[in-house]
Parts: structure tokens; sequence; C-alpha cells
């Protein structure tokens, strides 16, 4: 008899400090749902992971004096740790500095490309690095990011559209 298999995915985590409760709280959720299924008699497929890209990775590497590639190398075993200790069950950790990863993401994209889906052009726009969002000026609070309250910076920067 052929199990039908269930996906489930958390985000893949933005390491960029420590995680909190909500962090936990989603991954537990993810791992409840994971065991019950398996007692169902499902094939299960439990995918958890870091989003190991991004200029707070970048600048928080640096104000440690460590590569990006260090600290979220270090944030990777940390997770882990965390997982392990909450006796979190899932069967592939992804991050996207792995090879594997690149190597899809280089498929899609020249697929993509190829299509004519995607174009380069430049994008600029108020940039609050904290929140990693970008802003317009109506939006802004005395100048300010809505959200945190922090200075925004002009970025202009050659990017790829749909």
């Amino acid at each position: 008899m052929n199990k039908k298999t269930y996906y489930i995915t958390t985000p893949i985590y933005y390491p960029s400090g420590k995680f909190h409760i909500g962090t936990a709280y989603t991954t537990v959720a993810g791992d409840v749902m994971a065991r019950y299924k398996r007692m169902r008699g499902y094939d299960v497929r439990y995918l958890t992971g870091l989003d190991e890209h991004g200029q707070k990775i970048e600048n928080v590497a640096k104000d440690a004096g460590l590569t990006p590639q260090k600290h979220v190398d270090n944030m990777a075993d940390e997770t882990k740790k965390l997982w392990a200790i909450l006796d979190i069950s899932y069967d592939d950790f992804i991050r996207t500095t792995e090879r594997r990863h690149e190597e899809v993401v280089e498929k899609i994209f020249e697929k993509f490309l190829a299509q004519g889906d995607i174009y380069k052009d430049n994008y600029e726009g108020l940039y609050c690095t904290p929140c990693e969002s970008f802003f317009t000026e109506k939006q802004l609070v005395d100048g300010k990011c809505p959200d945190c309250n922090r200075e925004v910076n002009k970025v202009k920067e050659e990017s790829y559209f749909f």
C-alpha cells in the first residue's frame, strides 16, 4: 500500500538575531501536525530552515566581527540545538546558502529569464534595513520608518522584476 505524502513547511527563518517565542511556536505547531499525520499513516516531509541572505545579516555579522557565512553557520548550529531541545521531528533543514538550494534557484531563474518572464531594471526607494521594507514618502512618519521609527535610506539598485 502506498502512503499519501504530506508536506509541512515552516517559514525559512531569518537568522539576523536570536529567535523569539513566535519562532518556536510556529515550529512546534508544525511538529505537532507532522507527528499527527505520521500516526495517521502519512509519509510526512516536515521542512524547516534558514533564509541566510540580506543586508541585515551582513550588518549583524560585521558588528560581531564575523563574515556573513560564519554568522549564519553559527545561527544554523544554534537553531538545530534549539530544535533538538524542543524535540522537533523535522525531516530536512534547508539553508539558502547550501549548493543544493542555489542549484534549484538557478534553474528556475534561468527558465523564467529564457521565457521572458523576468527582466532587469533599476529600483529606487526608501528602505528601512531593520524592517527590511521599502516605503513611499507618503508612508513615512516625520521622515522615518512608520513601523520602527528609525531612519530610512534612499536605495537605488539593479534588480530583477516579474
